[in-house]
């Protein structure tokens, strides 16, 4: 079995309501960058800011996991709001602020890399992932048995 990781990006607030319900969601519920998630893909996330739309600088890598098996599915939150979620097994780490990797992480070392973090969602190479898990002290199985 084939497996890609992805590095997501959202509020740390929003990304520990997500850890304690075993889910992710991106850009703003969208099911379309869900799909692109495979059973078993690596997930990392990047928080920003604490809060959606903080300037308090944070700038750290906040949740760590695998995606489990199933299709994204969508929650009636209220009020209209309909997002599209998928469940992932989280595993314990530490958040890690982006600065002690920097240089030595794949997609940090084009001039612009933050410009990638505003799609929302986007590809992580093995190498980045492994070297983020180990600075989260993570125990994220690191191969997926076919």
């Amino acid at each position: 079995m084939s497996t890609a990781n992805w590095l997501a990006v959202a509020s740390a607030e929003h990304v520990r309501r997500g850890r304690a319900g075993g889910f992710m969601q991106v850009c703003h519920g969208k099911a379309g960058p869900l799909r692109r998630i495979g059973d078993g893909d690596g997930v990392v996330y990047y928080s920003p800011s604490t809060v959606m739309g903080g300037k308090d600088g944070l700038k750290s890598f906040t949740a760590i996991g695998r995606v489990r098996e199933g299709d994204p599915y969508q929650l009636d939150m209220g009020g209209g709001f309909r997002p599209f979620r998928r469940d992932v097994d989280w595993v314990a780490s530490h958040e890690t602020p982006i600065a002690m990797l920097l240089g030595r992480l794949d997609f940090t070392a084009g001039r612009n890399w933050c410009y990638q973090l505003r799609l929302g969602l986007c590809q992580l190479s093995e190498h980045d992932f492994r070297l983020i898990a180990e600075a989260m002290e993570a125990e994220v199985r690191l191969e997926i048995s076919a």
